[in-house]
Formats: C-alpha cells, sequence, structure tokens
C-alpha cells in the first residue's frame, strides 16, 4: 500500500512520560487527569506531524508476560507504578472507546510485542511512537521509530540511517547489543563488564551475538573472558531483550481508519469527565470546525 501510513502508539510508555512531564492535574469530581492530558497532546501531535491514515494504541497489562516465566527477576526492580498513574490507564481506555481508536492488550505479552506484531502484518509505512528505545529493533525500510526527547514537546524519528549513525549497528542488530550490555530497566543482565560502547563495537565488528562466541579469539582477550564467563546470561537477555511478532492479534485497518476518528464523542467525554478545556477548544478547532469532511459515528 503505498503512500499510506500506520501509527502504532505505545499507550504505557506514553503515558508514563506524561505522567512524569506534566505537573498534577485534577478535574473537579477530583480525577487525576495529567497523563491523560499529556497522552491527548502527543495524539495530537501525532495526528499533526505525521500525518497517519490509520492509528492504534498498545497497552501493558498488570499480569506477568512470559519474560517473567524465562527470569523471574525480569522488571523485578521497576518501582510499582503509582497508583495516581495507575487510576489513569483506564480513563485513558475510556477517551479511545469514545473516539472510536482501536486500542490492544493481551495477557502475556507486553505492548511492545503487539506492536511489533501489528507492524509486521502491516502492508504499508508504519511509525511507532514510543519512549522504549527497545523498538528500534523493529525498524526496517517501512518501519520507523517515533521517541520523544524532550518531555513530550520534542521527537526524534528513527529509520536505518539514523540507527546506524547514532549507535553503530544496524537496526536488526540491536538485540544483541541489549544481550551484551543488559537493561537496568528490565532488570536483565547481559554479561558483566561489558557496556553500551563495548556491545556496539562488538556486534558491529562481528555481526551478531552467535557469530561473536564463535570468533572469540578475534577479541581482546581480557573482553574474551567476560565474554565466556557471561555467556549464559548473554543468550537468556538475548531472549528477554528480543520483541516478538507472533503475538495472537489481527490487524484490521478498516477499524483504524483516522477519518473515522469521533471527535464529537471524544470532546463530549473530555469536557464531561475529564473536565479539559484548552485542550477541547484545540479538538474542536482542528478537527471538528474546520473539518466537516470528517466522519462522526
Amino acid at each position: 500500500m503505498e503512500n499510506v501510513k500506520l501509527v502504532l502508539i505505545d499507550g504505557h510508555a506514553i503515558l508514563h512520560r506524561a505522567y512524569h512531564a506534566l505537573p498534577p492535574l485534577t478535574s473537579r469530581t477530583g480525577l487525576q487527569t495529567n497523563a491523560v492530558y499529556g497522552f491527548v497532546t502527543m495524539l495530537l501531535r501525532v495526528l499533526a506531524d505525521l500525518k497517519p491514515d490509520y492509528l492504534a494504541v498498545a497497552f501493558d497489562l498488570p499480569a506477568p508476560t512470559f519474560r517473567q516465566q524465562l527470569y523471574t527477576q525480569y522488571q523485578g526492580k521497576r518501582p510499582e507504578m503509582e497508583g495516581n498513574l495507575t487510576s489513569q490507564i483506564p480513563l485513558v481506555h475510556k477517551l479511545l472507546e469514545a473516539l472510536k481508536i482501536s486500542f490492544f492488550e493481551v495477557a502475556g505479552f507486553e505492548a511492545d510485542d503487539i506492536i511489533g506484531t501489528l507492524a509486521q502484518q502491516a502492508n504499508c509505512e508504519v511509525v511507532i511512537v514510543t519512549g522504549d528505545r527497545d523498538m528500534l529493533q523493529l525498524v526496517n525500510s517501512h518501519v520507523k521509530v517515533c521517541v520523544p526527547v524532550k518531555g513530550l514537546s520534542e521527537t526524534k524519528i528513527y529509520d536505518e540511517v539514523a540507527v546506524r549513525a547514532e549507535f553503530g549497528v544496524l537496526p536488526h542488530q540491536w538485540v544483541d547489543v541489549k544481550a551484551l550490555k543488559g537493561d537496568a530497566s528490565d532488570n536483565y543482565p547481559g554479561v558483566a563488564g561489558i557496556g553500551p560502547k563495548t556491545a556496539e563495537k562488538l556486534i558491529a565488528q562481528l555481526g551478531t551475538l552467535e557469530n561473536l562466541y564463535k570468533n572469540l579469539d578475534k577479541v581482546e582477550p581480557k573482553i574474551a573472558k567476560k565474554l565466556a564467563e557471561g555467556a549464559e546470561l548473554a543468550g537468556l537477555s538475548q531472549k528477554l531483550a528480543r520483541i516478538v511478532t507472533n503475538v495472537p492479534v489481527h490487524l484490521d485497518l478498516t477499524s483504524a481508519q483516522v477519518q473515522d476518528i469521533n471527535w464529537q464523542n471524544g470532546v463530549k467525554y473530555m469536557k464531561e469527565t475529564l473536565g479539559f478545556k484548552t485542550i477541547v477548544e484545540r479538538v474542536e478547532k482542528e478537527h471538528i470546525k474546520n473539518n466537516a469532511q470528517l466522519k462522526f459515528i
């Protein structure tokens, strides 16, 4: 599908960033709404800047995923999500339902995996909006990743050239870099003593984790010793880092059309439940009053 664009939003990543980027905001009825406000702000920016034809959102579920089954300490050091953020997730769900924007949650998988699966199913250009650089492994000739770099006000888009320019590896090699350097946020170990720059250099030099371990004789002895001692953890970390693309979800573009977003219903929810004013005025100006051609369901 030429000249057609699908945007996939990592709902939890954007909500988390919005919650910490914006000051507390409370509705007249006492609902905490700053993360929802930030999410809507990012949604409007995505529509204005990326101009997608199709749009969908993915969320994590609180239940453990297959990664905890592989490694019980996965994400074990993350602080529990603050109650004022947790309480806003259902509000975003209800807002998306009002807007008729498709969103997905699948037990046992993370939003990353859902997005990876949907991106692979798409036969068009895909832009993933997320704060999680693990998604860089999904970048290819038709998939890009858009990452907020300063609160919600600035973003950077990574294509294959940008990934290689910044990290010195190709997108599909990102998993193997993570296998070596680990991930403190997700709490998986990588190889002790191997930092980001060394990991990137090794994978750039030898291509894959598997090829690296077949050619330890080509690596500086001190580093080769660390790699040999950490081989098992490197293999485990590789499995944890890899985004799976076989989640049981189906991409239905007919239900994800941007032109079918129900802005009137969304405005009603934002006014009556969330108590938004400024952003409602913006939506009315940009998507209702000046866009009579939009469908309202």
